[in-house]
């Protein structure tokens, strides 16, 4: 739910996805950075998801025999594969200070939420609303988790709506502000906001930060995008995110705590449809971890290091 990148698999949502993108955005001239790129060893594909303050990245590989597995890369390069238990298909979503791993999986014709602490532990998360379907997007140093989950009375009003579980399991759901379609949450940071966006009844998407005391504000790319739908939010409030342009191109952008945009590609990123870069993370430090599609639609992971530094406000 919160990669881009990853939707490419599914090509009819895909498809909506580019559908109900504007053209034209408005951004700041990107600044060069420092690049790392790597590959799980024997993978085919490889889609980090999350980094953490010391640098360790979780995500997905697919090994060559095109089987789908979740990956740990500690801050010395070194990979570990997660697969918890029973799941037929595991997606980690978010790794925190502590090396505690959040995502969804899938077993027996249901979608669970997980929590995986640093020494291996797995823990099913679903809010007691949810129905078949639980989507936790990120975990903060806390241990606070965010996400989404299907209404148990859907079809007969909204699809997903949010949720914050604290560290002791005690479940918050709740709405973006307004005439909301569907509610989907990215992100925590250590302060408590959630980043997250909302689509309206035209199927316009809007972006929304709801801050720790519960309120709820709303905001828009520059340029009228329909495709406002921020991934990360880091302590100072810096948020990650991408973008598309008039050539179907994905291309990461960051906003700054005072609402500045920057954008940005990897080094190798293609050009053209379905192709680009995919910012999935963004730590304390503004530290920027993703995907990127080179021309030979090929999948790699990227890490950008930071420009200017972001403090807690």
């Amino acid at each position: 739910m919160r990669n881009y990148l990853r939707r490419l698999d599914g090509e009819g949502a895909f498809a909506l996805c580019l559908a109900l993108c504007t053209l034209g955005l408005s951004f700041s001239a990107s600044a060069q950075s420092t690049f790392t790129t790597f590959d799980v060893p024997g993978s085919v594909r490889t889609i980090p998801i999350s980094i953490n303050s010391k640098r360790a990245v979780t995500g997905e590989y697919t090994d060559q025999n095109f089987v789908g597995h979740c990956f740990l890369r500690s801050p010395d390069g070194t990979f570990t594969t997660i697969d918890p238990p029973s799941s037929v298909f595991t997606a980690p979503q978010s790794i925190n200070f502590t090396g505690a791993i959040t995502g969804l999986y899938h077993a027996n014709s249901v979608i669970h939420g997980f929590l995986r602490t640093s020494d291996g532990t797995f823990t099913t998360i679903d809010p007691p609303s949810s129905t078949f379907s639980t989507f936790p997007s990120s975990i903060n140093s806390t241990g606070a988790i965010a996400g989404s989950y299907v209404d148990p009375a859907f079809p007969t009003r909204n699809l997903f709506h949010g949720f914050l579980r604290t560290r002791d399991g005690t479940f918050t759901t709740f709405d973006a502000p307004g005439d909301v379609f569907e509610t989907f949450v990215t992100s925590i940071n250590d302060l408590g906001a959630i980043a997250g966006y909302y689509e309206d009844p035209s199927f316009v998407n809007h972006g929304f930060l709801r801050a720790s005391d519960g309120t709820l504000t709303t905001f828009d790319l520059p340029g009228g995008s329909l495709a406002a739908g921020p991934q990360s939010i880091n302590s100072a409030g810096a948020i990650a995110g991408a973008y598309i342009d008039a050539t179907f191109t994905f291309h990461g952008y960051l906003r700054g705590p005072d609402g500045t945009f920057t954008t940005f590609d990897a080094p190798g990123s293609g050009k053209g449809v379905s192709q680009g870069t995919a910012p999935q993370s963004i730590n304390s430090a503004g530290a920027i971890a993703g995907s990127y599609i080179n021309a030979a639609n090929a999948f790699h992971g990227f890490l950008r290091a930071p420009k200017r530094h972001y403090h807690p406000v």
